[in-house]
C-alpha cells in the first residue's frame, strides 16, 4: 500500500529526530512529502531521507534550541509543521527513593526542552502551521513508580494547551499525542532491566500490558507516527488545544 500525500511540500523541524519515535517520524513524514530539519544530540549517528538535514541540538540548552530553529528555518525557507519527539524515561524509584537529581534532568529534556522548543520554533510558524508533542497516557494519569515521568508530561499538556491559546491567533494549532506502552527497543530495554524486580520476563509484562487494551495490543511506533502526521496536515485543521491518546485503548 502506497503512503498517502498528507504532508506535501511541509517543512518540518523534529526534535529527538535521531532516535525512536523521532526517527520513526522524520521517515513517515519524508515518504508523507515533506522535507525538513531533525535535531538531536551531538554524535547522533544520521540516516536521514531525501530532503532532511540532521541538526546538533541538546534541548536543555536555549540557545542551542535558538540556532537549530534558526538554522532549520534558514535552510527550509520557512516552517509549517514541529514535533517535539525529544524526551527521557527515567528508572523505577519508589517514593522514599525518589533521586531529585534524577528529577531535575527529566524535568530538563521534557518540559524545559519541550518549552525552548515551543518558544523559538511556534513563532515562526505561519498560518496554518502545526506543532505536535509527544507527550504520554501519563499526561493524563500518575504511576506510582515513574514520579518525575508522570510530572513531566502533565507539565507537557499544560505546555500545550496553553502555547494552544496563545499561538491560535496566528492560526497556528498544538496539540500532543498521548501513547501509551510503545513497543520500541527503549521500553524492551526498560522491561528487561525491571524484569529482576518484578520477577516478570518482558514478554510477559508485554502481553499483560496489551491484556489491558480494548484492542489487545499495544501501540506501535507506526501508531504514534501516523497520528503526529494527522496533527500536522489539514485533516486536522479544526484541532487544536488537545490530547490525541494513542494506546490500543486503555479504558
Amino acid at each position: 500500500m502506497s503512503t498517502p500525500q498528507l504532508l506535501p511540500g511541509r517543512r518540518v523541524l523534529v526534535t529527538g529526530g535521531g532516535r525512536g519515535i523521532g526517527a520513526a517520524a522524520v521517515e513517515r513524514f519524508a515518504a508523507m512529502g515533506a522535507r525538513g530539519a531533525a535535531l538531536d544530540l551531538a554524535g547522533t549517528s544520521w540516516s536521514l531521507p531525501d530532503g532532511w538535514v540532521g541538526l546538533d541540538c541538546d534541548v536543555t540548552d536555549e540557545e542551542q534550541v535558538a540556532g537549530a530553529v534558526d538554522a532549520a528555518v534558514t535552510g527550509l525557507d520557512g516552517l509549517d509543521g514541529v514535533v517535539a519527539a525529544a524526551g527521557v524515561v527515567p528508572s523505577w524509584q519508589q517514593p522514599a527513593d525518589l533521586d531529585l537529581a534524577d528529577l531535575d534532568r527529566v524535568l530538563a529534556v521534557n518540559v524545559r526542552g519541550v518549552a525552548a522548543t515551543l518558544k523559538h520554533a511556534g513563532p515562526r510558524l505561519g498560518e496554518g502551521g502545526s506543532v505536535a508533542v509527544v507527550g504520554s497516557l501519563n499526561s493524563w494519569r500518575g504511576d506510582p513508580r515513574i514520579w518525575s515521568y508522570a510530572a513531566s508530561k502533565h507539565a507537557v499538556l499544560g505546555l500545550v494547551r496553553s502555547a494552544a491559546l496563545a499561538l491560535g491567533a496566528a492560526g497556528v494549532r498544538v496539540n500532543c499525542v498521548g501513547p501509551g506502552p510503545v513497543a520500541t527497543d527503549a521500553l524492551l530495554g526498560r522491561m528487561a532491566d525491571r524484569a529482576t524486580a518484578t520477577s516478570t520476563s518482558p514478554d510477559a509484562a508485554l502481553e499483560a500490558a496489551a491484556a489491558q487494551t480494548a484492542l489487545g495490543r499495544i501501540a506501535t511506533t507506526d501508531d504514534v507516527v501516523n497520528a503526529l502526521a494527522f496533527l500536522l496536515s489539514d485533516l486536522a485543521a479544526g484541532i487544536t488545544g488537545q490530547l490525541l491518546p494513542v494506546d490500543g485503548g486503555l479504558l
